[in-house]
């Protein structure tokens, strides 16, 4: 689970817990063995990315996941792992964070965007979320940041992939990674890198302009920081996002279960 859980407040340190399994050895397959060639990787500090983020949970300075921005018509709309949201808190996103942020850098979270199967039964499939912002000096996320990635959809055979994430706490730059991504047993995409540490579940995993997953699914992204897991982008993933787009109401997002992570 990429998600912190010590030096928070008690409100922050009770969410997103969700859905870790006991550590298991499934054969692995071709795809995965593809993956697997690539454990050498491990993820450094990079400059901050307009289109990236970081996700703060609770009011507090300390942020707990990593957020993008995502193309959409109404251009007001962030990506992130489902598990990093939970009902009661206050949740802000500042893109191309680094260290310190201004008050006219900051986006409230208005509503939240949750698969029918993530409000049902946390399934970790459907570990993702839509979520729509604004700020208080007005203007949309995406022209305002200047970047903005393409919803796409899953990896299938081994892909090349970046993968950025925050690192959870108060400041710092984002940590990247250039890695191969490819489908694991079990439907999840999977990627080897070593370093992705706790606060980097939603981190997008980002092939050209397009995002083709996120830090988050089996495991809560994975119990291990150098293997890491998204739930599978398909045609659901791209309703959830109309239906963001279309901009009715949002879906309260469940309290996490606990998990074994």
């Amino acid at each position: 689970m990429r998600t912190v859980s010590a030096a928070l407040n008690v409100a922050i340190a009770t969410m997103v817990l969700a859905g870790c399994q006991p550590p298991s050895a499934p054969p692995v397959k071709a795809a995965e063995a593809a993956v697997a060639r690539s454990v050498t990787k491990n993820a450094e500090p990079v400059t901050p990315q307009p289109a990236v983020g970081a996700l703060f949970l609770g009011g507090t300075d300390a942020h707990t996941c990593t957020a993008s921005v995502v193309h959409s018509t109404g251009q007001n709309l962030i990506l992130t792992a489902a598990h990093c949201l939970t009902a009661g808190l206050p949740v802000t996103f500042v893109p191309a964070f680094d260290d310190a942020a201004a008050p006219d850098a900051v986006w409230t979270v208005d509503a939240v965007y949750l698969d029918p199967r993530w409000l049902a039964s946390q399934d970790p499939k459907a570990d993702y979320a839509f979520a729509r912002v604004s700020r208080s000096a007005g203007g949309a996320v995406e022209s305002v940041a200047g970047q903005a990635l393409t919803l796409g959809m899953a990896p299938g055979e081994a892909a090349p992939v970046t993968v950025v994430g925050y690192p959870g706490g108060v400041g710092g730059p984002p940590l990247g990674c250039d890695t191969t991504a490819a489908m694991a047993p079990g439907g999840y995409p999977s990627l080897r890198c070593g370093g992705l540490v706790d606060g980097t579940s939603g981190g997008p995993w980002i092939k050209g302009s397009t995002v083709v997953g996120v830090i988050g699914g089996r495991d809560g992204g994975g119990c291990q920081d150098n293997i890491s897991y998204s739930p599978p982008f398909d045609a659901a993933t791209a309703d959830l996002l109309a239906r963001a787009e279309a901009g009715g109401p949002g879906d309260d997002a469940p309290m996490a279960l606990d998990g074994d992570c």
